[in-house]
């Protein structure tokens, strides 16, 4: 009997060689699982380009980023204007059809009421200290985030690749995208 071959009991023994190959496949696999455990990922996708709808996608983005996820937010549609470096700083909160908005939409819908509603809201933000769109899109790129402008909207809205924040990466297609969300932990759609 030779030393490589286990006594065969049944049909389905291994040899001594076939056995080490399958260990360690297996420590190779168990190796990737810690691997995947160590960092997560996550995708936000921000399609609104309002002052209010600014925020979640950038704090989301920063506090993922700091517990030291791998983070992208891929920008399309109006979420565009919020890392546009022009428009980024004039976004403004849109008081017509918002429930939470003190006021009658009749009433929200008057010229000049979409600047009102923003400038008090300006107001709350620096009363409390909470950081600007600037100061988070700056926060963001700092730890890592990689903040994505879809290409197909900066042609569809006529932006050149410089109108954007440093370091905002430029000419992402919907198919990087899709590669980053389906090896993501978590997707949100903002």
């Amino acid at each position: 009997m030779s030393t490589d071959t286990p006594p065969a009991s049944d049909g389905d023994s291994l040899t001594e060689a076939e056995l080490q190959a399958r260990i360690e496949e297996l420590e190779e696999t168990v190796a990737d699982l810690k691997a995947d455990d160590e960092q997560k990922k996550m995708t936000i996708v921000a399609t609104q380009g309002t002052f209010d709808m600014a925020y979640p996608p950038l704090i989301l983005a920063s506090t993922a980023a700091a517990f030291g996820w791998d983070v992208v937010v891929f920008h399309t549609f109006w979420g565009l204007d919020i890392l546009h470096e022009e428009k980024s700083g004039n976004l403004q909160l849109s008081a017509v059809g918002n429930p939470n908005m003190p006021m009658p939409n009749a009433l929200a819908a008057l010229p000049g009421m979409d600047r009102m509603a923003t400038r008090m809201m300006e107001k709350r933000i620096d009363d409390n200290g909470t950081a600007t769109i600037d100061e988070l899109i700056e926060l963001s790129l700092d730890q890592g985030v990689e903040l994505q402008a879809c290409q197909m909207t900066i042609e569809l809205m006529d932006y050149d690749e410089d109108d954007f924040h440093d370091d905002v990466t430029v000419g992402v297609g919907a198919a990087t995208a899709l590669q980053h969300m389906a090896e993501s932990d978590i997707q949100l759609l903002v």
